[in-house]
């Protein structure tokens, strides 16, 4: 008979149990739409305006984190960087503008993605510790976490760190109790959650999503100490964690009785 072997995972949130960066996506719509107006007589490209953006806004996350100004201030830095380049000079209404803009992408109403109660109920049926661990500041993200009545699954074994990398990671799973050959990992970024996991020797599964920000992709190496699966949609993670947890207690039990 098999068993299932009790799993700690630790589950990102944006992107991964919500959805986060269509809301992004809408916001950087209207912006290359009011930029392109602005520089009208010039005939920038969108596709310029947004590749830039993507270029100062990959740049300033790697050196402050998940800052809630950021976004914002890289929507300003981006219509700055054309001024200079067509010889124009700033317009401070237009930055308030796009400071407004920028910062409407936190008041977007919180959706989850399919499957999400789903998969957290099963889980934690299954008497699996559930953990949640996510990226930004803490009042923008308690605050979705709040409405989408995640406590209800992870308790007080919630982490918010501005800078989401390998020591942060680190700090979490040497502060707590974790088993690492029995822990794992579940986000859709690859810089930030599973690269972090793998260095870390716990194991991951990676929601692919084809639309991904840029910032999220990276190259990963392979490794021979941890599992890493792919998959494209959040309701196919339980029977990720119950077919390996049982395999792994046979082999476990196979071991035991040679």
């Amino acid at each position: 008979m098999k068993h299932n072997v009790q799993q700690q995972i630790i589950f990102d949130l944006d992107d991964t149990l919500i959805y986060c960066n269509k809301y992004f996506d809408l916001i950087l719509g209207q912006f290359a739409d009011i930029v392109s107006e602005w520089f009208n007589k010039y005939q920038l490209p969108i596709k310029e305006i947004r590749d830039k953006q993507i270029e100062i806004d990959v740049a300033g996350v790697q050196q402050v984190g998940f800052a809630s100004r950021h976004f914002p201030e890289s929507l300003i830095d981006t219509y700055r960087y054309f001024c200079q380049q067509f010889g124009e000079r700033y317009d401070e209404l237009k930055e308030r503008q796009l400071m407004k803009l920028g910062l409407s992408v936190y008041e977007q109403s919180i959706e989850p993605y399919p499957g999400m109660v789903e998969t957290l109920d099963f889980l934690q049926s299954q008497r699996h510790e559930l953990y949640l661990y996510t990226g930004g500041e803490t009042v923008i993200q308690q605050r979705k976490i709040e409405q989408m009545k995640l406590a209800d699954y992870f308790q007080d074994r919630i982490f918010i760190r501005q800078h989401k990398n390998i020591e942060a990671l680190e700090e979490i799973l040497t502060s707590h109790p974790f088993n690492r050959p029995n822990t794992w990992m579940i986000g859709n970024s690859l810089r930030t959650d599973i690269s972090p996991a793998l260095s870390a020797g716990i194991h991951a599964i990676h929601i692919n999503h084809p639309d991904e920000w840029t910032y999220n992709i990276i190259e990963i190496p392979p490794r021979n100490d941890s599992y890493l699966y792919t998959v494209v949609s959040l309701e196919e993670v339980p029977a990720i964690i119950t077919n390996t947890g049982q395999t792994r207690s046979s082999n476990k039990l196979s071991h035991r009785s040679r």
